[in-house]
């Protein structure tokens, strides 16, 4: 079994923390946490070990009640791999610690791309990570953007891609977070980081980002405008994302609107936290003028790396290839909606 360190068990290392716990070749060693709140007392409750990430701050989870297995250092020293879910530029900073441990390392999409030795989207660059020991998981609008480009490239070509992001302000946790009434280029400049990002994965591609942020918490948008090599018509890209497992087409029939029925949906379907670890692409959105192919899809901005860090936990450690990992998860978490 992969012994995993989860190092940050926030939004989305308590999620990786979740779905490595349900893979049949790997389990969590321990996860770490800077202070004692409500998620340090979940993981007790789920059975995991708590280690103390600031040595510093080690006598405040005994004041609270809550046991600790001992400093971070020992969980990184214990581990096959850590999974650095810590706030953006934090991952950074534990960059020397797990070289000093020489434990391979996963960290997020808010860290620099210069961090790591690869940016990681499974879908698109699996073998890029295999025995890298500093791997990036892209972000949650680059993974979604990925997933989208890598089918469309390997079945038509690109030629360009043309992408507005319309971002929430913060995920419903972020109470500090905002617009709470506006809307702002975010950045003003163009392109958006995003972009830049994506061609951490695709270093040969034309892709142009514009983004902003919104008065919301659910879910991001997407809205795509694809030149392609080739003239294609939309029945048959729909029927090309339709063989992608982490593509979800929302049919018509189903009269999701918008983020909120897809939240209530996941809800409904019996989806940890709601959670929806595909893009989701409305169906009838996909349209093509000539060569250009147009669509809006929602990135749920809490989950869609998730079975990334799954993946590429495989792929550092060479324990599956792409095809064989990708299935694995997609099986485990239940992927497809």
């Amino acid at each position: 079994m992969i012994q995993v360190a989860i190092n940050g068990y926030g939004t989305i290392g308590k999620r990786v923390a979740d779905a490595v716990q349900q893979q049949p070749d790997m389990e969590v060693l321990g996860v770490a946490k800077t202070r004692p709140n409500f998620e340090a007392e979940t993981a007790i409750d789920k059975g995991f070990a708590l280690y103390a990430a600031i040595e510093e701050r080690a006598d405040q989870f005994a004041e609270a009640g809550l046991e600790i297995a001992g400093p971070v250092e020992d969980l990184i020293d214990d581990a096959d791999i850590v999974v650095d879910a810590t706030p953006s530029g934090i991952g950074a900073e534990n960059k020397t610690l797990y070289e000093e441990y020489e434990t391979p390392a996963l960290y997020q999409g808010g860290e620099d791309a210069d961090l790591a030795d690869t940016s990681f989207n499974a879908r698109s660059n699996y073998e890029d990570a295999t025995g890298a020991d500093h791997v990036r998981v892209v972000s949650c609008n680059t993974t979604g953007l990925s997933r989208v480009i890598a089918p469309l490239r390997e079945a038509y070509g690109v030629e360009k891609v043309r992408a507005t992001l319309v971002r929430r302000g913060g995920d419903p946790g972020q109470t500090n977070r905002g617009p709470i009434n506006d809307i702002l280029p975010n950045p003003v400049t163009i392109p958006s980081h995003h972009g830049p990002d994506v061609e951490t994965i695709f270093d040969d591609l034309d892709i142009d980002t514009l983004g902003m942020k919104v008065p919301a918490t659910l879910m991001h948008m997407h809205s795509l405008n694809v030149t392609l090599e080739e003239e294609v018509d939309a029945d048959e890209v729909r029927e090309l994302f339709a063989e992608e497992s982490r593509l979800f087409l929302i049919p018509e029939r189903m009269d999701i609107d918008g983020s909120g029925k897809l939240k209530e949906y996941a809800m409904d379907a019996g989806r940890p936290r709601a959670d929806i670890w595909e893009n989701c692409i409305w169906e009838e959105s996909i349209s093509t003028v000539g060569s250009d192919l147009y669509l809006f899809q929602g990135i749920h901005q809490e989950s869609d790396v998730v079975p990334e860090n799954i993946d590429a936990i495989r792929a550092v450690l060479g324990e599956a290839d792409a095809e064989a990992s990708i299935e694995t998860t997609n099986e485990t978490l239940g992927i497809g909606l």
